[in-house]
């Protein structure tokens, strides 16, 4: 089996929790050579924990003879980190968000085809057992979709990574945490054609893009599979002082409506996290556990009627992790030339609909279109 000498830029949570650890169990397929980040700390305890060891200069983990790297940097290191190291020459695994907006987007998509190499988002869920099912289970068409819901809760990852052994990398510099903080707004700045306050601008960043962009990825894929195109963003809400998206989206020239929301409830430890699909005569469920949580299963339940009678079933069709399945798939992308299941192409068509929710719901709050964009 071909192995694949593989770096990882970030060494943050995300990091030390999935992404290490899986690729280390993967090692019929990879071979970890080492991490990128800024932080003593994370790079110590990449050492300390896992032997892998850290670098505080990205040049110098390219120099290692890469073949691919694993991209968990912050938001808005996304994409300087990608083009870096597609112009390495590098297959790319990069967390979502992929960018902020289509135009960055744009640029490494043509950076990926000029050098010829895999670039695959971290969109874990498309990998998910119970979300593959799904695709083979609805119980409806395009003709009869009714109503698309997604709505989630979440207390964000405390309760459950503090039984993990991880450590917090709190000492990033400041100046380099005030320019990281720069480019993101300058980002957000290109991509939202809208003045944002800092409220909705926390939001766009948090709840829209860092966590139901999750979903929007997920019901764009079940979407596809009921051949429904794209539809028009009618709604868009941010609140809760920022921990709080919403959004609504026409379908099918209004014979179907998606509605989302996703709320961080800080201090509430539990996690709920529902993609509902209505038909005329059927619906088909998935609930999601936290994706902290590896290897519990999402439930997926279609409901059916006969007559006056309502049948519920739930399917179950294994117990992989997606965190692990979407590395697999890396590998096999790189070295099987297996399709990218989450293309950068995706990426830009979710990022489009969260920047047109964003819009929404600034215009529609007094913040005004920036110069030379239309509403």
């Amino acid at each position: 089996m071909t192995k694949i000498r593989v770096g990882v830029i970030g060494a943050g949570g995300i990091a030390q929790i999935e992404h290490v650890p899986n690729l280390l169990r993967l090692k019929d397929r990879f071979d970890l050579v080492g991490v990128y980040d800024p932080s003593l700390i994370a790079r110590t305890f990449m050492l300390n924990r896992y032997s892998v060891p850290g670098f505080d200069k990205l040049d110098a983990l390219f120099d290692l003879k890469l073949d691919a790297v694993v991209i968990a940097s912050p938001d808005a290191l996304h994409k300087e980190h990608v083009l870096a190291s597609l112009k390495r020459g590098l297959h790319v695994f990069c967390e979502k968000p992929l960018c902020y907006g289509n135009a960055d987007i744009s640029e490494l998509i043509a950076e990926r085809d000029a050098q010829k190499r895999v670039l695959q988002v971290g969109y874990m869920k498309r990998f998910d057992p119970s979300f593959e099912a799904a695709l083979a289970h609805l119980p409806g068409t395009a003709k009869t979709l009714r109503q698309v819901s997604v709505e989630v809760s979440d207390p964000d990852a405390w309760p459950f990574i503090r039984h993990h052994d991880w450590q917090r990398g709190d000492d990033v510099p400041k100046d380099l945490i005030a320019e990281v903080t720069a480019k993101q707004r300058a980002q957000v700045s290109r991509a939202v054609p809208a003045s944002l306050d800092p409220v909705a601008f926390r939001g766009f960043c948090n709840a829209y893009s860092s966590a139901i962009v999750h979903d929007v990825n997920a019901v764009h894929g079940l979407l596809d599979a009921l051949k429904v195109p794209p539809g028009e963003v009618v709604g868009g809400q941010i609140f809760a002082k920022g921990d709080g998206g919403q959004g609504a989206v026409r379908l099918l020239d209004g014979q179907a409506l998606w509605t989302m929301s996703h709320l961080t409830v800080p201090g509430l430890p539990e996690y709920r996290e529902r993609i509902t699909l209505y038909f005329d005569d059927a619906a088909l469920e998935l609930e999601f556990p936290s994706p902290w949580l590896n290897h519990q299963p999402t439930q997926l339940t279609v409901k059916q009627a006969d007559g006056n009678s309502l049948h519920s079933r739930n399917i179950r069709v294994g117990y992989e992790e997606a965190f692990i399945e979407e590395l697999k798939g890396f590998w096999s992308a790189i070295t099987e030339a297996a399709p990218v299941r989450n293309t950068a192409e995706h990426a830009a068509r979710d990022m489009q609909l969260l920047c047109a929710m964003a819009t929404w719901h600034a215009t529609h709050h007094g913040q005004p279109l920036l110069e030379g964009t239309k509403s």
